[in-house]
């Protein structure tokens, strides 16, 4: 199928051209892939540079922003285009994949969308690399499409969320997590695989690892106390379970990650 002459391309720069940056990132990137993103009609797309200036973006992102079009997008950072409060949570994030070179995946997210309407999201970014070297990142954010923030799927799943980071110490079993989701546990695997595509003990344990991830790459705790502090009963449970997520122990990944804390 042939696209539409007067069709914007997701590569489309701002007038003044894209930045060195930006335009290693778009090198990056599989146009077919931009393209595709194009087409998604719930989803939110952007490709951003080592910078923070947006390089890619889908009409659905562009909707999001007070912006008309996607020129008026591109080569603008986040505080240019949402409000402080979102900007900041998302330079966050983005500080987070640019500088540990680790993706963030499913957050549930209450933002809002065109028109100040506020509705939920999950949103994942994933780090873009050429020659090995970071160079951006890439991120999507679906709408879930609630009809209102009393929906009770999604707001039952956001006290499975704040339980689950409340107890990452302490075992949770599936009947706590659906206690706090006030329904039953096949009721919560459904709605947990629809959100997140992931069953509750996997959210459980992707929770305690990203915990465990973050220790590694922003402090010098040691691995026995990290352990213990994402939940695991002991450095070598953690250590296997660890190794089998990630393809690397957790003092490998320590080691590679460029912001961890220095050894003493």
């Amino acid at each position: 199928m042939t696209a539409e002459p007067d069709r914007p391309r997701p590569t489309a720069a701002p007038a003044s051209g894209p930045t060195p940056q930006s335009r290693r990132l778009l090198d990056a990137l599989s146009p077919a892939m931009l393209a595709l993103m194009d087409e998604l009609s719930g989803t939110m797309f952007c490709a951003k540079d080592t910078d923070g200036r947006y390089a890619a973006v889908n009409p659905v992102f562009v909707a999001r922003t007070s912006e008309r079009s996607r020129r008026a997008v591109l080569g603008r950072r986040a505080e240019d285009l949402f409000i402080p409060e979102l900007a900041q949570h998302y330079t966050a994030q983005d500080a987070h994949v640019l500088g540990t070179g680790r993706p963030l995946r499913h957050l549930l997210e209450l933002v809002r969308r065109a028109g100040g309407e506020p509705g939920w999201y999950v949103t994942s970014k994933l780090p873009v690399r050429d020659g090995g070297e970071v160079v951006g990142l890439v991120s999507i954010s679906q709408d879930l499409r609630t009809a209102d923030t009393g929906d009770v799927a999604v707001r039952s799943l956001s006290r499975v969320v704040a339980l689950v980071e409340e107890r990452l110490t302490e075992p949770v079993a599936v009947a706590d997590l659906a206690r706090a989701a006030g329904c039953s546990p096949s009721t919560l695997e459904r709605r947990m695989r629809r959100v997140f595509g992931l069953s509750p003990q996997q959210f459980v344990l992707r929770a305690r690892i990203d915990h465990a991830a973050a220790l590694l790459t922003t402090t010098d705790v040691p691995l026995a106390d990290v352990a213990a502090r994402a939940g695991f009963y002991d450095q070598a449970a953690f250590t296997r379970t660890f190794g089998r997520l990630t393809g690397e122990t957790p003092a490998q990944f320590r080691r590679r990650s460029p912001s961890a804390a220095p050894r003493a």
